[in-house]
């Protein structure tokens, strides 16, 4: 039984990727063992399954019903299984979970592996990437997200807070060239800005009436990581537009200084989202809750106007 049961994930995967390649890749397999496999499948069930070319595998009349069969069988299985699971209280099994770089380095990553401390059945597996990935394709069963949802057919989500942005340049910027008083100000200064593939965004600001206020910056630097523009613009290289909780430790060290705070901050909702399911599985509903929690907490007070960097000095 548990051999048909691997042939036939094996197969749905191959049908819904359209190679056996790319199947083996989502699966941690070999294509060989993919396809040995699906031939082992055939050979149970008397009948090809895929029609083969040297370019790809397409399904077969025979195949084609035997998938939607397949689908609805794995379909309930799972439905089992996490209707079993839901009642549960202790998160176990693998949870694949996907954030961005820094995001996922900085806030998601300390607080998931405090999860899998506390239950050692949990098994965590976190990938860190600034592209936005297919959840159900990729195999995910969570993803954090620092940007406006789109279409989210087929996921679930929850809001975990918003990360507020500030304006920031080291002392020394600031000492050669001024300090900008108003948004105005921002384009004729030197600007550090993030960017891929040749294009940077706007740096965006409330205008008071529930929209953003986007203004244009010029600058010599674009870079595609945003510690990299906190590195730049801490060395006077230019005035940079940031998260707050990256820079947090180097406002309070003095190393940055906060700027335009009566211009307002902008700020990216974050979100957790899921593959849409009647019953969510315990170890996806633990991390969500924890992150739900802890997270808020966390860039609310990094939000917050710096403390004054401590210079040594004593009245």
């Amino acid at each position: 039984m548990t051999d048909r049961l691997s042939g036939v994930h094996a197969f749905v995967q191959a049908a819904e990727a359209g190679g056996f390649a790319l199947a083996a890749q989502r699966m941690g397999l070999s294509r060989s063992a993919v396809g040995k496999s699906i031939a082992r499948l055939e050979q149970r069930l008397g009948t090809r399954l895929f029609q083969r070319t040297t370019r790809q595998q397409r399904l077969t009349e025979d195949g084609q019903v035997f998938y939607e069969r397949c689908v609805r069988a794995l379909a309930e299985l799972e439905a089992a299984e996490a209707a079993l699971d839901s009642g549960r209280r202790e998160p176990t099994g693998r949870l694949r979970v996907t954030a961005s770089v820094l995001f996922g380095r900085h806030l998601v990553a300390p607080l998931l592996c405090e999860l899998a401390r506390e239950h050692p059945g949990l098994e965590l597996e976190l990938s860190f990437s600034d592209r936005v990935v297919d959840l159900i394709e990729d195999g995910y069963d969570l993803a954090i997200r620092v940007a406006p949802l789109a279409d989210q057919a087929g996921l679930t989500a929850r809001k975990l807070g918003a990360q507020m942005m500030t304006v920031c340049a080291s002392p020394d910027y600031l000492a050669r060239r001024g300090r900008p008083r108003t948004l105005e100000d921002l384009p004729h200064h030197e600007a550090i800005t993030y960017g891929r593939h040749g294009l940077s965004k706007p740096w965006l600001f409330p205008d008071g009436k529930g929209g953003d206020t986007p203004v244009r910056v010029q600058g010599r630097l674009r870079l595609d990581d945003l510690e990299s523009v906190a590195d730049a613009a801490t060395r006077g290289l230019g005035l940079a537009w940031l998260p707050c909780w990256l820079v947090t430790e180097r406002l309070r060290r003095g190393e940055l200084v906060a700027l335009l705070e009566s211009a307002g901050r902008h700020g990216n909702e974050i979100f957790a989202v899921w593959p849409q399911n009647k019953h969510l599985p315990t170890k996806v509903r633990a991390a969500v809750d924890l992150l739900a929690a802890r997270i808020p907490e966390r860039l609310a007070r990094t939000a917050r106007k710096p403390p004054r960097p401590h210079t040594g000095r004593t009245r």
